[in-house]
């Protein structure tokens, strides 16, 4: 498959392009700073540009069989609006370029309980933007993934647990290489369509 790669200088983003080219696919990685990727392989297409720009987003996205999207907060407890304003940007591009499977990187934070309240509160900004992009990406009637994982680690393995619309029990973190598979799995199985996952070690 031909996947496109939003966030792929972030350490989950680098975990989905890496994993991607090993199953075999071709890789576009979109990115502010092409540089940052060292990664050399002739099925890798790595790309400068805005994240928040349709019409990059319309250009570049062209024939590629889904969009996954790692991206993250450059600073976690600052107003921001990059999760929301790339969200809006990219899916209005897929429905101009025709490319309706969508993957996203989100938080469990936005599930209910009293763990999730006070880290909601304590990245209250953060959450903010990215609840903003849940439901840009929900609204957007293309076949989309929503994967919510817990506290990321650098850890080596890559099995998770997943659970639709609720997060895993005692699920409290999970490696980015999981987080990576899970989203890969999820194109590759054609699994989760419209659904908001909970997934977690």
């Amino acid at each position: 498959m031909k996947l496109f790669v939003i966030g792929a200088t972030g350490r989950t983003g680098l975990e989905i392009v890496q994993q991607a080219l090993a199953r075999g696919h071709h890789v576009t990685a979109f990115v502010r700073s092409p540089e940052s990727i060292t990664l050399r392989n002739g099925r890798l297409t790595v790309l400068k540009g805005n994240v928040t720009d349709e019409n990059q987003f319309f250009n570049a996205m062209q024939s590629h069989d889904a969009v996954l999207s790692a991206l993250g907060p450059r600073e976690v407890f600052k107003p921001s609006s990059l999760l929301r304003d790339s969200a809006l940007a990219t899916t209005r591009a897929m429905k101009r370029s025709g490319v309706k499977r969508l993957v996203v990187l989100s938080a469990a934070a936005h599930f209910p309980g009293i763990p999730n309240r006070i880290v909601s509160f304590i990245l209250r900004d953060h959450m903010r933007d990215s609840r903003a992009m849940e439901e840009i990406v929900q609204g957007s009637g293309l076949d989309w993934t929503i994967a919510r994982p817990p506290r990321l680690t650098q850890e080596q393995y890559a099995t998770y647990r997943s659970r639709e619309d609720a997060a895993p029990r005692k699920g409290f973190s999970l490696s980015r290489k999981a987080v990576a598979a899970f989203m890969l799995d999820a194109i590759e199985q054609e699994k989760h369509f419209q659904k908001t996952v909970g997934i977690a070690q």
